[in-house]
């Protein structure tokens, strides 16, 4: 499969490559200014467990009589089948390829694949998720949490600012931001219960598990106010 970056959309190519010398790839399309999935892969019958009453989270705001299914399962029927099979620790070749570069690690399974589970879960119209699309912009394959943290926080103060220059009123001591991963962790602890109904060995179970543990200590964080390191590095601002 060929990247094929001749397009008005944003690509993100993903590549594993196994020890046993299998490839899978995935190829996603964005639109550029809504950073919504293009042409997302809607399989021709959607299984049951993706249908959005079955394990809908409690704090989904979606009208099952309108959206008959779950939009991030929707769009997950493909890379579930792909890797259904497939042990979490299991070592691959990632190879990520956008337009502006190449990002190539030998991880486990679930590490890879949070980054693409991640893209996914962002751009396929959950409201819970959406708030963090505009991080999809800048994606940073295999990311610390260090790096994590400091992105999700810098997404979040620009959305504020923007809030702040439309007349509205900005969150700028991050309360929201935390309440916003606190809905996100009840959304991860629901899908993960729908994923292991359907009998999958655990790489998709414990890929998403990962972003639950960024949830859980994004929240802890913010809370135990140890931001203090972070704050050092701007020393420069206030005693200039």
């Amino acid at each position: 499969m060929n990247p094929h970056f001749d397009t008005d959309n944003m690509v993100f190519h993903f590549r594993y490559t196994f020890q046993n010398g299998t490839i899978k790839e995935f190829r996603l399309e964005l639109d550029r200014k809504t950073l919504n999935l293009v042409h997302p892969p809607k399989p021709v019958t959607a299984p049951q467990w993706a249908e959005l009453r079955y394990f809908q989270c409690p704090n989904c705001v979606l009208d099952a009589d309108r959206h008959p299914f779950c939009p991030i399962a929707l769009n997950l029927v493909d890379l579930i089948a792909a890797f259904k099979d497939s042990i979490s620790y299991e070592e691959v070749e990632v190879m990520i390829t956008t337009e502006a570069r190449t990002y190539l690690k030998r991880t486990s399974l679930q590490k890879g694949l949070s980054s693409l589970l991640g893209i996914y879960m962002t751009t396929s119209g959950c409201p819970t998720m959406e708030k963090l699309k505009p991080m999809v912009q800048y994606h940073l394959p295999f990311a610390t949490k260090e790096e994590t943290l400091y992105r999700v926080i810098t997404m979040y103060l620009f959305a504020q600012y923007f809030v702040s220059k439309r007349g509205g009123q900005p969150d700028w001591d991050l309360h929201h931001l935390v309440n916003l991963y606190r809905e996100i962790k009840i959304l991860n602890k629901r899908f993960s219960e729908r994923l292991s109904q359907i009998g999958l060995k655990d790489a998709s179970l414990n890929a998403l598990t990962i972003l639950d543990w960024f949830a859980e200590n994004l929240t802890f964080s913010l809370d135990k106010d140890i931001l203090d390191d972070i704050e050092s590095f701007f020393d420069v601002y206030w005693t200039a």
